[in-house]
C-alpha cells in the first residue's frame, strides 16, 4: 500500500534523510516513510524528530522499490509527503 500511496503523490514527495530533515523542521510534512533495510544509524534522526513533531512514520521493507516508487533509479532510505 505504501508504494502505491508514494506514486500517488510523487509531485509531493521529498526524498532523502537530509531534506526530509529540513522539510520536518520547516513544518511541511504531512507523514515520512522510512525503509527497513535503509542504516538504521542514518534514519534514526528521522524517526526522533517525527516522533518529537508528532508525524507519522510508516515503514517499508524495501529502499529499492521505496527509490523506484519515486522515480529513481537508485534506492531511498526516506521520503516525506508534503502536506496538500
Amino acid at each position: 500500500m505504501s508504494y502505491e500511496k508514494v506514486t500517488q503523490v510523487r509531485s509531493r514527495l521529498i526524498i532523502g534523510v537530509k531534506q526530509t530533515l529540513k522539510a520536518m523542521r520547516n513544518g511541511t510534512i504531512s507523514e515520512v516513510l522510512i525503509a527497513n533495510d535503509a542504516d538504521q544509524h542514518m534514519t534514526q534522526n528521522v524517526v526522533n524528530v517525527a516522533e518529537e513533531l508528532g508525524i507519522p512514520v510508516e515503514r517499508v521493507d524495501s529502499m529499492k522499490k521505496l527509490g523506484t516508487a519515486c522515480g529513481i533509479d537508485v534506492g531511498a532510505s526516506t521520503v516525506a509527503i508534503k502536506r496538500d
